[in-house]
């Protein structure tokens, strides 16, 4: 008689076996559950602002669907759109790219899958620096490639250095992620490392992904993105996103920014799949990239405070240490002091103890390739950090 997995392999294709659920979207799932019991949860786990998506921007997609703007467009997105994608870019990083360079996306990591699967084939390995972003690894795996994993130095701020990347290169490495400011430990890559791993890409052909998911979220000094290096356009795929930036994570509103060739087939692979993304999210985009910024600075302002406030109070937990971000709005403390108490054996258990017994949603380092970690996501209130870390001290200190 089969069995239940025998019966799977014959039912599912090979590459859905390669992937799991994504952690964060599997802590929110346990913690939606818990809030439908009625638990009172602070909730760390969901990576998104706390703030309303800017009044100018609703309006312009309210005014798209009173105008019935709402059929289909061209795959890529409406000429205005990437008119404004580029035009915001240049403007703010001296970047030179044209409107059939760039594509608009239900969201970046729409952008991020499909641009791996268009160039990821069998065996083609892709650099990615240790902690990653949780989808970065699953979804390279789906195509098809191997995932070399740079360690980094928590010591050094998780640091990714030009040496180090240039140190894992391979005759089979295809691609190479950075995601700076990083999601989950806020590291940023130097304007001097970025430049030469742009350089050590380039001269040895391959890809170089650029994730800028959280570029306008830097404490530390002027943003930078690689795209102003434009003569390494060629091997180099700018990935970006309007949802921590303008807060408009439900609008699902990404970017890519390329040579004509790899948007070509972006827009081929995405005329195959989502189509167009959503019309009148569209003219909500023009709003957001070619109306004030002032926005933007607003935001950066108060989640740096938040940082600040966030880093204090874990200083509060005895045996708790935690970097200090640069950037993006995650605080990625060490727990290392905790794991291996009454029977806790990993920072998943931890999480899981968490959300349970003290009622705070945290997502486990194993998610981001770091097994003592946790991350918390600080855009919330003063009000439910003070919250938030005094349930954790306690729970700590009970252990």
């Amino acid at each position: 008689m089969a069995t239940s997995a025998s019966l799977d392999r014959k039912i599912f294709a090979d590459r859905i076996g390669r992937i799991e659920v994504s952690a964060t979207m599997a802590v929110a799932a346990e913690a939606a559950k818990l809030r439908a019991q009625g638990v009172q949860l602070t909730d760390f786990g969901a990576g998104e602002p706390h703030f309303p998506t800017p009044r100018h921007i609703k309006d312009a997609a309210i005014a798209a669907i009173e105008a019935n703007f709402t059929r289909y467009t061209v795959v890529p997105g409406i000429p205005e759109l990437r008119k404004a994608i580029v035009e915001r870019h240049a403007c703010d990083f001296g970047s030179d790219y044209g409107i059939d360079e760039t594509i608009f996306t239900t969201g970046e990591k729409l952008a991020l899958f499909n641009a791996i699967q268009i160039l990821i084939e069998h065996g083609d390995e892709v650099i990615l620096p240790v902690p990653y972003w949780v989808s970065f690894k699953d979804i390279i795996q789906y195509a098809g490639g191997k995932v070399v994993y740079l360690e980094t130095d928590e010591a050094e701020s998780f640091r990714i250095t030009a040496d180090a990347i240039e140190a894992a290169i391979t005759p089979k490495t295809k691609a190479i992620i950075l995601n700076s400011p990083s999601n989950p430990a806020g590291n940023i890559v130097s304007e001097e490392d970025l430049e030469r791993i742009v350089r050590v890409a380039h001269e040895r052909g391959i890809y170089l992904i650029l994730d800028e998911c959280y570029v306008y979220l830097n404490y530390e000094s002027k943003p930078v993105s690689a795209g102003k290096f434009a003569w390494a356009k060629e091997h180099m795929i700018v990935l970006g996103s309007l949802s921590k930036t303008y807060a408009m994570t439900g609008w699902r509103a990404g970017y890519a920014l390329g040579p004509k060739s790899i948007i070509a087939n972006l827009s081929k692979l995405q005329s195959q799949s989502t189509s167009n993304a959503t019309s009148f999210v569209q003219k909500g985009a023009i709003a957001a990239l070619a109306g004030s910024q002032e926005c933007v600075n607003e935001f950066r302002a108060e989640f740096k405070g938040l940082r600040d406030y966030i880093i204090a109070k874990l200083k509060e937990i005895p045996g708790v240490t935690c970097t200090v971000p640069a950037g993006a709005f995650y605080v990625y403390p060490n727990m290392s002091a905790y794991i291996g108490k009454s029977g806790i054996q990993s920072a998943t258990e931890l999480a899981t103890r968490l959300l349970h017994e003290a009622h705070v949603v945290a997502v486990p380092g194993e998610a981001f390739g770091t097994p003592h970690h946790i991350r918390l996501s600080y855009p919330v209130t003063r009000e439910t950090i003070d919250e938030g870390v005094r349930r954790m001290k306690q729970f700590l200190l009970n252990l």
